[in-house]
């Protein structure tokens, strides 16, 4: 399979990432404010990613640059004060292949 046919897919693949850990960051411990703006942070670069390099230039990878930091971040700090929790391990699990996925993107 070439680069262009696996684009969808890839695609498919990083909104399902970004939007489970989103979705996880906002739900846990509501209304902690920490984990409200994680999971919002998540979205915003989800939206900024999803504009493309068509729309934003040069500056798409400086957007995906921001996403792979972003998500390095938030697993850094869990590594430091996270709860060792089932969920912590998953959304850690989903967060890094998010940077994988964000990592090989070739778009």
């Amino acid at each position: 399979m070439n680069q262009k046919s696996t684009q969808p897919l890839r695609t498919f693949a990083l909104i399902l990432l970004a939007l489970a850990t989103a979705v996880i960051h906002i739900s846990l411990l509501f209304p902690d404010l920490v984990f409200i703006l994680n999971g919002l942070g998540y979205v915003t670069f989800l939206g900024a990613y999803l504009l493309g390099r068509e729309r934003l230039g040069k500056r798409f990878r400086w957007v995906r640059y921001g996403f792979i930091a972003y998500t390095g971040v938030t697993i850094l700090l869990w590594v430091l004060f996270g709860a060792r929790t089932p969920l912590g391990y998953l959304t850690k699990v989903i967060e890094a292949l998010l940077v994988g996925l964000l990592v090989t993107d070739r778009t």
